[in-house]
């Protein structure tokens, strides 16, 4: 089961991290304001549906999806094509992914960028600071409750978007018990990697209109990407369609609708 295993690694690689969280805490001082993710979404999406493109090297379901990737060259493709904001995968295990990859990718464009991992440490939101990410994931199902909450506080007070990730109209409700401002449904069952296109218009409608909602998984096409919008997103998050597609601006261009 690819989210226990993922998980599993992730936390292991936390327990044995020794650095003072104080320290790192007082580094993050250091570090310039947010570009403000969650505002360049709403922004955005008063005229098209923002898009939130994605650097993503390789997948646990499909292996490898690009094998001469340069996210300082696909950044500054995205943000040509008129993406509203870069996600990048930072997991090297299992995605491929690096925290060079998110520094090279923001150095490359002024587009707000989200630090996509699986975030099981106060260490880890401290980190995705330092690497001068705008906005984390936190993921409803890999995470208890308490953490939940804790880390959505700690990571708003140091100035950084979260991005609470649900599958389903339960971790809806606890992310909304939380506090969460931006909730992204992803439509990729995170134990099977398999996708329901229509679980983010399903759940859509369970959303308050003051939380910037974001689609994330299986939206290939213009029609999957206007029945997404007409169903209230503000936003999706698409990867492997863009990583994979000979032409970038165009596939791009289709999706914001």
């Amino acid at each position: 089961m690819y989210l226990d295993e993922i998980l599993a690694q992730h936390r292991e690689v936390a327990s044995r991290d020794t650095r003072s969280l104080s320290g790192l805490i007082e580094a993050t001082r250091a570090i310039s304001n947010s570009r403000g993710f969650a505002k360049r979404l709403i922004e955005d999406s008063k005229n098209a549906l923002a898009v939130i493109a994605e650097i993503k090297r390789r997948s646990p379901s499909r292996g490898l999806l690009s094998h001469d990737l340069d996210p300082k060259v696909v950044a500054e493709q995205y943000k040509n094509a008129g993406a509203s904001c870069i996600s990048v995968l930072t997991d090297s295990d299992f995605f491929g992914g690096s925290v060079d990859d998110l520094k090279s990718a923001r150095g490359a464009v002024d587009l707000p960028v989200l630090r996509k991992d699986f975030t099981v440490s106060l260490n880890d939101i401290c980190d995705a600071k330092l690497m001068n990410a705008d906005c984390i994931l936190l993921i409803v199902a890999a995470l208890n409750k308490d953490e939940l909450s804790e880390f959505h506080k700690f990571a708003s007070e140091l100035g950084l978007d979260v991005l609470v990730e649900i599958h389903d109209e339960p971790e809806l409700d606890l992310a909304l018990e939380i506090g969460a401002k931006m909730i992204g449904v992803n439509q990729r069952n995170l134990k099977t990697f398999e996708v329901d296109q229509q679980r983010a218009v399903r759940i859509a409608k369970e959303i308050p209109s003051n939380v910037v909602r974001v689609a994330e998984s299986g939206v290939r096409t213009r029609d999957d990407a206007s029945q997404l919008r007409d169903a209230g997103y503000h936003a999706i998050l698409v990867g492997e369609s863009l990583v994979t597609s000979k032409n970038i601006a165009m596939t791009l261009d289709e999706l914001r609708v």
